[in-house]
């Protein structure tokens, strides 16, 4: 499936991109179902920060366009512009590309281990019903399910508590964004909004690092 081309050209003012403006947007958020404790900001780099930019794009406002190889992704605006978050990306991130949409939203969701997972590590049996939602939950604090078609693509955009692995291949789960963005993404985003996911430079997948979870 073929997706049109998007390019970023440029950081706006909007000053989500500061040191202070991270340090408050990635604060605690103490009245989610479980507190999320603050993004440990130095474990990020700087240009993965939550921020508006210039973006050039045929897609329409309020599309989002996953960039896989630049760990990016785009919640496209009005008149060239865009809301950027940073990402990390696992295997299964990797996996698929082309266009979907949101067929369903979930807070603070279920992760339930498919079997070959299980068959891997049979440690995971414990959670062959699905894992409690909860801070080390793989899915963290949001989820959104990409469907095509109508059928699940068993591609998900999710939360997590990792830090270290925004802007980073890693091993496991599809697209990772900071807990505090993907609550953020949630809440701009509703059922149906259109999804285009980029595959990276050349169609290649860059080497995973080990991670221990697997969403």
């Amino acid at each position: 499936m073929t997706v049109s081309g998007c390019a970023a050209t440029g950081s706006g003012p909007l000053g989500y991109g500061s040191g202070a403006r991270a340090g408050k947007i990635y604060g605690l958020l103490k009245d989610e179902r479980f507190p999320i404790p603050a993004v440990k900001i130095s474990q990020v780099n700087p240009r993965y920060y939550r921020q508006e930019v210039d973006y050039k794009t045929e897609e329409k406002p309020r599309t989002i366009v996953v960039d896989t190889g630049e760990f990016f992704l785009y919640l496209v605006r009005e008149n060239g512009r865009a809301l950027r978050y940073g990402i990390g990306i696992g295997r299964a991130g990797y996996a698929w590309a082309g266009r979907a949409v949101i067929g369903r939203k979930a807070k603070w969701p279920t992760w339930t281990p498919p079997q070959e997972m299980i068959e891997r590590d049979p440690k995971l049996v414990k959670y062959a019903s699905g894992m409690p939602p909860g801070l080390d939950n793989p899915l963290g604090a949001r989820a959104l399910y990409l469907y095509q078609n109508g059928r699940d693509t068993l591609y998900r955009l999710h939360g997590t508590h990792e830090a270290y692995s925004i802007g980073r291949a890693v091993s496991s789960g599809c697209i990772r964004l900071l807990n505090q963005d993907v609550i953020d993404l949630y809440e701009r985003v509703g059922p149906r909004t259109p999804v285009v996911v980029l595959p990276p430079p050349g169609g290649g997948a860059v080497k995973p690092m080990l991670h221990k979870h697997e969403a």
